[in-house]
């Protein structure tokens, strides 16, 4: 696809991402971008656009030879997979933003590319106007990159600054980000950490070459999280945060998770408040950078879609360095956490789990407790998921399994026992 070429688009959805993109592109005619048709699944609904640029069948955008790039912004997982596998086997250019899709055919969509040799590109998938994708593929490579945090989900985000700014409880929060257009209906893929790990098992591979299902990552989200926790949290000079993160272990492989977190209120995620995401980047040479952008919202992520046709001018695809060109880095559970635990009951929690107890404080009504725990015992047993328990991550929570022997040779040595 040459520089000069028009870009005639086939839109697959229309809803505030698909409406966005059509407003975008009415105001930047220098990218010589056309949507041709829109496919709809309501055609009685009323839209804010011609009639006659609206369809409900999809072969009509798929079997156009005049259209070469093909966006898909529809919520649903399957159709979107069989829009886009289409689209790349009839030759077409594709632009995506359906990060659960992404991230369950993500094998399948790296062997389409392989096969096709057409772009398929998802930058507005993980963090919308945040360029985190392009940069992780182009800027950092991998035997670099000791590290990436990042608050990908914009609800959550809104949410835990509700109840740490203005001490809301989460129910009433909640209800806020619903108000205001940050979380569905149904909010359980937001606030229950689906979303945030179905943008984390892409994202890993374009920062270590990993490819691993979003059922394979270790993750919760904030549903537990109890206005008692943000006071804790604000008593130390903490905030709560969803992160999801990945690290490099001196041990080899990657430690790598999305689980609520303290954050120091001076950090850099701790500076991340309401719908906006943040991405923060640790490598040898640049030491930490700092993205940050909004992570939700029909013109955020409409920005993200305008970058990837505008990269389709000069044929960029992804390439997948860190898959195909280096040795790719491989997941490990050899590590262990610092956590802070709230919980009702203290016979509901399983204590012998925990390598050792840092403090404990027990309430009228709430109890909690630091301590250090391996992350095999987080991976085999869900006892933190269930009976009203809070699990949040310490600052700096990664403890390496050398790190572990060396403390508790020395606590054996201070008590005068022999090792």
């Amino acid at each position: 696809m040459d520089t000069h070429k028009q870009l005639i688009i086939g839109l697959f959805g229309f809803g505030v991402v698909g409406e966005g993109l059509f407003k975008v592109l009415q105001q930047t005619p220098s990218l010589n971008a056309d949507i041709k048709k829109i496919c709809i699944k309501d055609a009685n609904k009323k839209r804010n656009a011609p009639d006659e640029l609206f369809t409900t069948d999809k072969d009509e955008l798929l079997n156009d030879p005049e259209i070469n790039v093909i966006v898909e912004v529809i919520t649903e997982s399957e159709a979107a997979f069989k829009i886009v596998s289409t689209a790349l086997q009839n030759g077409k250019q594709v632009v995506s933003a359906s990060k659960k899709m992404i991230a369950e055919h993500f094998p399948e969509l790296l062997a389409l590319q392989q096969q096709t040799g057409n772009s398929f590109l998802y930058e507005s998938a993980a963090c919308a106007s945040i360029p985190v994708i392009r940069n992780l593929e182009e800027y950092y490579d991998n035997d670099l990159l000791h590290s990436i945090q990042a608050i990908v989900n914009g609800s959550t985000n809104f949410i835990l600054t509700k109840m740490f700014s203005e001490k809301l409880d989460f129910k009433t929060a909640l209800l806020l980000a619903q108000q205001e257009g940050f979380a569905e209906s149904d909010p359980s893929l937001d606030v229950e950490g689906y979303d945030a790990v179905n943008k984390w098992s892409f994202l890993l591979t374009h920062a270590y070459g990993v490819v691993q299902h979003p059922d394979k990552i270790l993750f919760n989200g904030i549903q537990h999280i109890q206005s008692g926790d943000a006071a804790v949290a604000k008593e130390k000079g903490w905030e709560i945060k969803l992160v999801a993160q990945a690290k490099k272990l001196y041990s080899g492989g990657i430690a790598a998770f999305v689980l609520p977190q303290f954050v120091g209120q001076l950090d850099h995620l701790g500076f991340v408040k309401n719908e906006y995401n943040g991405v923060v980047i640790e490598s040898s040479f640049a030491d930490k950078q700092f993205f940050y952008g909004k992570g939700a919202g029909s013109f955020p992520t409409a920005s993200a879609i305008l970058s990837d046709l505008s990269a389709l001018r000069y044929q960029y695809k992804y390439e997948y360095k860190k898959l195909y060109h280096h040795k790719p880095h491989e997941i490990s559970d050899n590590f262990y956490l610092r956590v802070y635990v709230s919980f009702d009951k203290w016979a509901n929690l399983p204590k012998e789990d925990f390598e050792w107890i840092e403090e404990w404080h027990a309430q009228e009504y709430r109890n909690y407790l630091i301590g250090v725990i391996s992350f095999k015992k987080l991976q085999s047993n869900k006892w933190w998921k269930n009976d009203n328990h809070s699990l949040i991550l310490l600052p700096e929570p990664i403890i390496e399994d050398v790190e572990i022997r060396k403390i508790k040779k020395r606590s054996l040595e201070l008590a005068g026992l022999q090792v």
